[in-house]
């Protein structure tokens, strides 16, 4: 490190900075598109699981129950490997995986407020089943669809750097992931630790900035919270 190269170089001569600011890219793009996957399939399951009941309720609440009891890593990785290395696979992998616990949540406060007055008063005015669902409830429970988006984020981020450090994730571009594993074989070899740190600081304040995010997210948007 030195006021050429802020964190050092690499084995191969590359800026390690660069390649922290390429990584934290990738790490966003994988928290977005992770987020844009799992939030509706969420959102969708547990909405219609919660107003509806009955056999649709028994077998989502089957499906998600069977979905969680496997190993979250264990599930990512067998996706990964079955679509291929390589960012979409990432993508992929850990959208079709991530939704279960919002699901559970919008399932929940969805047969919580399904029989308050402002749904009744809907029906009475001669409003649908969908129309109730999707125009009265679910506005009045989206702080929880927010706040786990946040939450989502730092969990896709996470993910994706340990799929990368077992080569099953990012391919041929710079990510966290990969700096860790290239870097613990220079940290034994020749006591370079500056790709390892850069690698990591940057995964800690992304992570930490997202979990200072959804808790004001959740003390701002969360009506029993206001109160208070």
């Amino acid at each position: 490190p030195g006021l050429d190269y802020w964190l050092g170089t690499d084995i191969f001569g590359r800026d390690v900075l660069t390649k922290v600011i390429h990584g934290t890219q990738v790490a966003m793009s994988v928290g977005l598109f992770t987020s844009l996957i799992a939030i509706p399939i969420g959102v969708f399951l547990g909405a219609i699981s919660g107003y509806f009941g009955g056999l649709i309720d028994e077998v989502i609440v089957w499906f998600y129950t069977t979905l969680s009891s496997i190993p979250a890593i264990m599930l990512i990785i067998s996706i990964s490997l079955i679509m291929g290395k390589g960012l979409v696979a990432v993508y992929i992998a850990l959208g079709t995986t991530s939704w279960v616990n919002l699901c559970r949540l919008i399932r929940g406060e969805v047969m919580k407020h399904k029989n308050r007055e402002y749904v009744q008063a809907a029906q009475a005015i001669g409003g649908g089943d969908f129309r109730k669902l999707f125009k009265h409830i679910l506005p009045n429970i989206f702080h929880i669809i927010i706040i786990n988006t946040s939450l989502q984020f730092q969990i896709a981020i996470k993910s994706e750097v340990i799929l990368s450090f077992l080569g099953i994730g990012v391919q041929n571009q710079p990510s966290w992931g990969t700096m860790i594993d290239d870097a613990k074989l220079e940290l034994v070899g020749r006591g370079v630790w500056w790709q390892l740190a850069g690698a990591t600081i940057a995964m800690f304040v992304i992570v930490l900035a997202f979990n200072i995010l959804g808790d004001a997210l959740r003390d701002a948007l969360d009506p029993k919270l206001k109160g208070k």
